[in-house]
């Protein structure tokens, strides 16, 4: 991984891309930034601002750093050998043990997908007063139709805009209140731990990072990659990946200190908990009108479908990988993953009484998995005979292994938490 080795030595990096260049290159990464910007995560930032203001934006910054060298790696697997992370474990390992796992990936994605869709209908029902369980519906068939009938470029298109609204609608949000951006720049690189904050802590470092956005990852890459077998072209791609995750990563971060910001500003400081995103739009009207509600509502709508797009997305990556295939709607393989993933996880919401209480189990449940996918990735991309030369070296493997490490211990905490 030469280039996330330079970059953590502070080397430079030259020639610099070209403006036409990047502007051309964006795309996979934000695909993988709607998976941390998705309902899960908003939850835990209108939690975090409400309760404690401005203090847990650290956690934020830290967890955005980690994701950052997750995802850069996985792409780097999808760049050097052409295939997803899904397919490289079924060609490199046992048939049983990949089999094993990349099931366990499926039910993760199941339970990401649940989360998305609800979000969605949640935010149905905010703007239209639709029940949950019957607004569910039009977002499944609203994504299975943008998924079906659309080619990944085209996806990727439909993905970059509604993270934009995502993005102005907080722009707009944050006009409306008065933001203390002293305070808020002490709380984005300044550790604190208030009394009763560990689980609200726990739940922002542990949504950021998803083991479908590392799956997903590997193979979108792959749509900006060409000549696979020029070691000269390896390293412009490798250049352009580290670029387009860099600048998706900062836009993920952004938006999701926006939430934390939006929270501490309107509802720290008039002593108010929010708990469900139902409460934020409701207790938000009458503090700065009806147009903040109904923007606050409109971006969930979109955080919703965007975040359900890509769970679908990765669902076929997974199940297309376990017949060592990349991705493609056109393929039966691809359109069964896609589709399971997503009517299953939309039939669960019909058999979930408290739509929080479910949110919260989708999340134990990948607390229990992501451990699986990132030692997988990185028994993967530190194997010569997968990477080749590109294999990670000591440093990255080390950094790449405490992380592992952190983030596992963080979601069987976060697991504890929960249940005892």
């Amino acid at each position: 991984m030469k280039h996330l080795n330079q970059w953590l030595n502070g080397e430079h990096h030259s020639p610099l891309l070209g403006a036409k260049d990047f502007v051309k290159y964006i795309g996979p990464g934000l695909l993988v930034t709607v998976g941390f910007i998705d309902p899960g995560n908003w939850a835990s930032n209108l939690a975090a601002g409400s309760d404690y203001g401005y203090q847990l934006l650290w956690t934020v910054t830290f967890a955005t750093f980690m994701l950052f060298i997750l995802q850069h790696n996985a792409a780097h697997l999808g760049i050097v050998t052409g295939d997803c992370l899904a397919e490289a474990a079924s060609k490199h390992l046992k048939p049983s043990l990949s089999k094993t796992i990349l099931l366990t990936a499926v039910l993760s994605t199941i339970s990401t997908a649940f989360a998305e869709i609800l979000g969605g209908a949640i935010a149905l029902n905010l703007l239209f007063k639709i029940p949950i369980k019957i607004a569910a519906v039009p977002i499944l068939i609203l994504v299975l139709w943008l998924l079906f009938s659309n080619s990944y470029r085209r996806i990727e298109k439909w993905i970059i805009g509604f993270v934009s609204v995502i993005g102005f609608s907080f722009v707009a949000e944050l006009s409306f209140v008065h933001v203390s951006w002293a305070e808020a720049a002490k709380g984005w690189f300044t550790v604190s731990l208030p009394p009763g904050s560990h689980l609200v802590v726990l739940s922002i470092l542990g949504a950021v990072i998803m083991p479908t956005n590392l799956f997903l990852h590997s193979e979108t890459i792959q749509s900006r990659a060409w000549h696979k077998e020029d070691p000269e072209f390896i390293q412009r791609q490798l250049k352009f990946e580290f670029t387009d995750t860099l600048f998706s990563m900062i836009m993920g971060w952004a938006i999701n200190s926006a939430l934390i910001i939006l929270a501490a500003a309107t509802f720290f400081n008039h002593q108010i908990e929010v708990t469900e995103l139902s409460e934020a739009k409701h207790l938000m009207e009458p503090l700065l009108g009806n147009s903040a509600g109904i923007i606050f509502a409109i971006a969930l709508l979109f955080s919703g479908i965007s975040s359900s797009l890509t769970a679908g997305m990765a669902g076929g990556t997974i199940v297309a990988g376990m017949f060592k295939e990349p991705y493609d709607i056109q393929d039966s393989h691809t359109k069964v993953g896609v589709a399971l993933i997503l009517l299953l996880s939309t039939l669960c919401i019909f058999f979930v009484s408290d739509p929080f209480q479910g949110l919260i189990y989708s999340q134990m449940f990948l607390c229990l998995q992501l451990p699986i996918t990132i030692f997988l990735q990185i028994f993967l991309t530190s194997s010569s005979k997968v990477m080749g030369q590109y294999k990670n070296t000591f440093t990255t493997k080390t950094l790449l292994g405490v992380i592992g490490i952190f983030v596992t211990v963080l979601d069987f905490l976060l697991f504890y938490s929960y249940w005892f």
